[in-house]
């Protein structure tokens, strides 16, 4: 795809393996999200595992039967498996540009194409300003962490001004 000018436009985010970091010098995952997806994880998966225990009494006015059971247990582990992923947050920066990864997605942009590293007031994420008025939220940093997030944030945007070049 080309502009009007001539000049073909390039993604900025791109997928982790089109973009080496080189050596990792900023790695970030949250902190209070992972305490609590880990402590809900495990209260589901005990809720369904009990509720399937607990329908074999016959006087329920059902017919409950073993693979009913099995079903109960199997889907608590899937719905806590699902609150896991609220872990997976991650964000990891080097000399090459920073990879931020999400709870399914993960993209690596190059300090060249950063063109800010912002935490708006109000906001849940910090994200890094990207061009063409776009970002990229940055889920490793939540405002739920606090001073956590302040200092994380800072860290970033010392890399930033490390390795970022102005945009021209």
């Amino acid at each position: 795809m080309s502009t009007p000018g001539g000049e073909a436009l390039r993604s900025v985010v791109v997928p982790p393996e089109d973009l080496d970091l080189g050596p990792v010098e900023l790695e970030i995952r949250p902190r209070r999200i992972r305490w609590v997806a880990w402590i809900v994880a495990v209260l589901v998966f005990a809720f369904f595992t009990t509720g399937a225990l607990l329908v074999y009494v016959k006087s329920a006015g059902f017919n409950f039967r073993p693979a009913d059971q099995v079903a109960m247990v199997v889907l608590g582990l899937l719905l806590a498996g699902a609150t896991l992923l609220l872990t997976r947050p991650r964000l990891r920066a080097g000399r090459g540009g920073v990879e931020v990864r999400a709870t399914i997605l993960t993209r690596r942009v190059a300090w060249a194409d950063v063109v800010a590293v912002s935490f708006p007031d109000g906001a849940q994420f910090a994200r890094l300003d990207i061009p063409d008025d776009e970002y990229l939220v940055v889920s490793a940093i939540q405002a739920v962490d606090k001073e956590h997030a302040a200092r994380d944030i800072g860290r970033l945007r010392e890399l930033h001004a490390r390795y970022g070049t102005p945009l021209s």
